[in-house]
């Protein structure tokens, strides 16, 4: 009799957990997607892109006067005297290395601009994603990376974007 009751509690448990989240409101947000999609970070794109353009064309060049020494050392290098072939040599180096130099002061700035707007818009999406839920009365919200399949009516990502740029 005492295996019976154990098994007819746990059935009784079961269900009722079960029932208690067929009542729970869940919902899916892709947090970098939010950020990422929002009026403020595609300005922020727009900016970023002004702001370190001619950085980042001086860096390709650089790419490229490099590229072109060394196809230029292989394709022509038997036929050079040691003193050209050296000279060409010393050459790419220099530019391989201020092209290194030049792309980490780039990666860099920009990793730090890149924070700073997260710093500055993060407030603001915290309190987007706050509105969301607490408007929606949702008890329980799962990361979308950790989802594997959700219907669209259960991802609240687009109410988020919407509220965030509906703030200024």
């Amino acid at each position: 009799m005492g295996k019976f009751t154990r098994v007819a509690v746990m059935s009784l448990l079961a269900l009722a957990s079960f029932q208690a989240s067929a009542e729970m409101k869940i919902a899916v947000l892709d947090y970098q997607m939010a950020l990422l999609e929002s009026d403020a970070a595609k300005k922020y794109s727009v900016d970023a892109e002004k702001q370190f353009g001619a950085q980042l064309q001086r860096v390709k060049n650089l790419e490229a006067e490099a590229k072109r020494l060394q196809e230029r050392m292989q394709r022509d290098g038997e036929q050079m005297n040691q003193t050209e072939r050296e000279k060409l040599e010393l050459e790419f180096r220099q530019k391989a290395r201020e092209y290194q130099l030049q792309s980490r002061e780039l990666n860099e700035a920009k990793a730090q601009s890149d924070r700073q707007m997260l710093e500055a818009l993060r407030p603001r999406l915290d309190a987007a994603v706050e509105g969301v839920l607490s408007a929606g009365g949702y008890d329980l919200v799962l990361d979308r990376g950790g989802v594997i399949e959700v219907k669209p009516q259960f991802d609240i990502t687009r109410q988020v974007i919407e509220r965030l740029n509906s703030t200024r």
